[in-house]
């Protein structure tokens, strides 16, 4: 592995001309970015644009082609295991139980975490006050409306304090008052050091992000802070940017 990524302990992702293939199908494309530690990074692109295959990657789900990466210090090849005991992860379909209540579900996932049980049930206590989560604490999760749903997916994503998370679509069919609640708390975890990445469709949430990567067929085409882009592209919203790049797409199937 390159010094680079051995030495620079500030940099929590680092991807080096990273590429996924399928055959002959390149669905990643000799990436390389770094991500900072308790960084907001958007990881953008239309569908078929390979995000979702490199953040497999990134979360040692997948094992890359080509290329090397590190995420929390760990090589996403070689230490898959360390990697996902390093990280938190929050799909766009909602991932914890329905069939458990709330408080169940927290001791679930702060178990699987491999955290004590003294420590579960003091921050869970906690997670309720913030949430105002108390008169839903032992209601069954299938019961929950969509964003209650969604900021406890989240905060149960972090119970471990991961160095980063990961967060796929995280906000897609809530209202914008919750998914502006939803960003005050990822707001809030990267205030605590925790680096987020996250795959959005709303444009408005890329301007959220202190930096915004934009992937088309497979390889990254822009990567730099929400203003920068929009003065490079001489766009008024991270919605042109996105457009005047995703009608650069050749790609006819994902």
């Amino acid at each position: 592995m390159s010094n680079l990524i051995q030495h620079n302990s500030n940099k929590v992702i680092i991807a080096e001309n990273l590429t996924k293939r399928f055959g002959h199908f390149t669905a990643v494309d000799n990436i390389s970015f770094e991500v900072s530690r308790g960084e907001i990074f958007g990881f953008l692109g239309a569908n078929g644009a390979g995000k979702t295959t490199a953040m497999r990657m990134l979360c040692g789900l997948s094992i890359p082609t080509a290329g090397k990466g590190m995420v929390a210090g760990y090589d996403i090849e070689t230490q898959t295991e360390l990697v996902k005991k390093s990280i938190g992860y929050m799909s766009q379909k909602f991932s914890l139980y329905d069939d458990l209540k709330v408080w169940e579900n927290i001791e679930l996932f702060g178990g699987i975490y491999g955290m004590k049980d003294k420590e579960i049930k003091v921050k869970t206590d906690e997670l309720m006050k913030v949430l105002n989560f108390e008169n839903e604490r032992d209601k069954l999760v299938g019961s929950l409306p969509l964003g209650f749903k969604q900021k406890l997916a989240f905060s149960v994503s972090i119970f471990h304090t991961p160095q980063v998370v990961f967060l796929d679509e995280p906000t897609g069919g809530v209202d914008p008052i919750t998914r502006r609640q939803f960003w005050e708390l990822i707001y809030d975890a990267t205030s605590r050091g925790i680096t987020v990445f996250v795959t959005t469709h709303y444009m408005d949430e890329a301007e959220y992000c202190n930096r915004v990567s934009i992937m088309v067929d497979g390889k990254i085409e822009a990567l730099d802070s929400p203003k920068e882009l929009k003065k490079q592209f001489n766009a008024s919203s991270m919605d042109e940017v996105f457009h005047q790049l995703a009608r650069k797409s050749t790609r006819v199937d994902s």
